[in-house]
């Protein structure tokens, strides 16, 4: 998954990994409840929804993470930091439902993801891993799991990768940010570009489900810009322990702050970057 060991032990993270898993499924079940009701929709701003579905959602993974891990911080995406300062190396990234847009309308591609990062390092080479993920996706059946030195798993099946290593023979993955009014941010540069050079492109709106879509072998890649931290961290562990790679739009190392990623099989990595340029 990475050359850079967690301080975390292996057993350690496997318990985490469980819990991810449990509050992930809990919650996507209380989401299920929304599921094409035609729910209730605020703005936080121009395209970026938000239903009682997110909060209730949100509600119960940090009631559950927070009973269960009182000492990891988490972040969350409707809530923002708890437990800030506590000390811990880990921090738990949430996003209680990811493809609300698609969940509004019914569309069957949003689920709950649970993601964990271990901070690495120090000073200028400090940086964070993701080393835990749980995506669940209720619509569509299909739970992913990973947790470092252990297997991704889709519905507990080990993921394998795609083996394509050519960029034209490729379905790679992608999304546009909700503030599309300016290049390169857009991403529409980048979107016409891939799709000139490879086999087709497909949008679906989940940042999290097209990550376990690399990690599983359905897509060669994805890229994206302009993703929060909590969209990315729980794909890109499934990703890496599936032993893919995650990188940067330059394929650089990847901040999952700044939220520019690209990922890949590795065998294609080269050519979509290049083909997304910076």
């Amino acid at each position: 998954m990475s050359s850079e060991a967690p301080v975390t032990s292996p057993d350690r993270l496997a318990a985490l990994g469980q819990l991810a898993a449990q509050v992930a499924s809990e919650a996507a079940d209380l989401a299920m409840a929304g599921y094409r009701s035609r729910p209730v929709v605020d703005e936080k701003g121009r395209r970026d929804l938000v239903t009682e579905f997110d909060r209730a959602s949100e509600a119960l993974i940090i009631q559950r993470l927070q009973t269960a891990e009182p000492d990891i911080e988490v972040v969350a995406e409707e809530g923002g930091r708890y437990r800030e300062g506590s000390g811990s190396r880990l921090v738990w990234y949430v996003d209680p439902l990811d493809g609300t847009t698609n969940f509004v309308h019914g569309h069957p591609f949003w689920c709950v993801a649970i993601g964990l990062a271990e901070a690495i390092g120090s000073g200028a080479g400090h940086h964070e891993q993701p080393v835990v993920g749980a995506v669940v996706a209720p619509v569509l059946g299909l739970t992913w799991l990973a947790h470092h030195d252990g297997p991704s798993t889709r519905n507990g099946e080990p993921c394998r990768l795609s083996e394509t290593d050519g960029l034209a023979h490729s379905l790679v993955a992608t999304g546009f940010p909700p503030l599309r009014d300016h290049v390169p941010d857009n991403n529409f540069d980048s979107f016409m570009q891939v799709k000139k050079r490879s086999q087709a492109v497909r949008r679906c709106g989940s940042a999290a489900i097209d990550l376990c879509m690399v990690a599983d072998g359905t897509y060669e890649g994805f890229w994206e810009r302009r993703l929060h931290v909590w969209d990315t961290v729980a794909g890109a562990a499934i990703v890496l322990t599936a032993g893919g790679i995650v990188t940067s739009l330059t394929g650089g190392p990847p901040d999952y702050h700044v939220g520019h990623v690209v990922a890949s099989n590795g065998l294609i990595h080269d050519e979509l970057v290049a083909a997304v340029g910076a």
